[in-house]
């Protein structure tokens, strides 16, 4: 009979926890939502738990035409799935962000962030009844807060009414529908503007209104109200509950404005730190046999995001120590490895590493 140790079997895994502040993240996803949206997901080489407040934003720092951009988005995605964050972007015409990255931005991209920041969200303001309100692609951070609450099985009764210009510019269309049909406690209204010819809907058409409320929601005097979109939606919103005697302190919104004064200073100094370091701090080189490449990183790089700049795919299964397969063996170098038991001792002896949980610490020569 085996000896069973419970300690060793409940032994937490290791991994960090996201906080306010820079990162460095890679795209793994770009998702077409409709003609003119696209969700942009990142996540890290390092097991990292993106933890927020589902409402919250982050701050890209991007590089466009030699200058220096930092554009705030809400985080679409929920915590509830923790190693990977998502933004979803609408194309606006002029827009040089917006436009940047559905033109440039792929999967294998590394980008900056800053975050996550913002104090609209739906944890500071529990409620067990929420009316979500929306409109085009204010939808974000209502949709992460509904995936939280979906996910996590809470009890939270959600009325979630979205409003699109057509059919064609619902967000989230088939995850939307997907919900209401899996739990009680979601009550989804879709709301058009217009329908073009030869289009289908059988949904509310026209813009959000008294009667059209009352539908909806008929307790909505009752329920918690989370609510984002372009200002004049917002504004006639805003109207349309104060004219019908709700409680406005129990009316939360996120606009399209610019980033707070504090959390913009704070990206700045950041990214300020980051290139300071790139200038003084240590930098190694990175070589791969097989290939033939190699690359330039920092100090402390992960070594599966060293091997992805070089242009070498390292198979990574788990991404957190434990499968082991993306095992490589190191020829020469200094690193250090945090694995959650994907390696054995006598593999380590040899010079095996997880590449996922790996950080350079001097000039490496890998055998892959």
């Amino acid at each position: 009979m085996n000896d069973f140790n419970t300690a060793d079997f409940l032994n937490p895994v290791a991994t960090q926890t996201w906080g306010n502040g820079r990162h460095l993240v890679r795209c793994s996803k770009v998702i077409h939502e409709t003609h003119d949206v696209c969700t942009f997901t990142f996540s890290m080489g390092l097991p990292v738990l993106f933890f927020f407040k589902p409402g919250q934003f982050v701050t890209l720092e991007l590089e466009i035409d030699g200058e220096r951009v930092m554009r705030s988005y809400t985080i679409s995605s929920s915590p509830s799935i923790p190693y990977s964050f998502s933004i979803t972007v609408k194309r606006v015409t002029g827009g040089v962000v917006s436009n940047w990255l559905h033109d440039n931005l792929r999967s294998g991209d590394q980008i900056a962030v800053h975050g996550p920041a913002g104090q609209f969200n739906c944890l500071d303001f529990p409620t067990d009844k929420a009316l979500l309100l929306s409109g085009g692609v204010g939808i974000t951070p209502v949709m992460s807060m509904a995936r939280w609450w979906f996910d996590t099985d809470s009890e939270v009764d959600m009325v979630f009414a979205h409003s699109a210009r057509s059919p064609a510019d619902i967000i989230y269309a088939r995850e939307l529908e997907y919900m209401s049909t899996r739990v009680k406690n979601f009550k989804l209204h879709l709301i058009c503007e217009r329908s073009e010819i030869g289009q289908a809907w059988a949904g509310y058409r026209g813009y959000l209104n008294e009667n059209m409320l009352k539908l909806i929601a008929p307790d909505f005097l009752e329920r918690e109200v989370f609510c984002c979109g372009p200002d004049p939606y917002m504004k006639a919103v805003r109207k349309l509950l104060e004219s019908l005697g709700y409680d406005m302190d129990r009316y939360h919104e996120e606009s399209f404005g610019a980033t707070p004064v504090e959390d913009a200073k704070d990206a700045e100094q950041h990214a300020d730190e980051a290139d300071q370091q790139e200038v003084t701090g240590d930098v190694y080189q990175v070589s791969f046999t097989d290939s033939g490449n190699s690359v330039s990183v920092v100090a402390g790089t992960n070594l599966n995001e060293a091997a992805s700049e070089a242009g070498v795919n390292i198979p990574k299964a788990c991404g957190m120590g434990i499968c082991g397969a993306c095992r490589i063996k190191v020829i020469s170098g200094d690193y250090e490895m945090a694995h959650n038991g994907g390696i054995n001792e006598e593999e380590e002896a040899e010079g095996y590493v997880l590449s996922c949980c790996t950080s350079i610490q001097g000039d490496m020569t890998i055998d892959y």
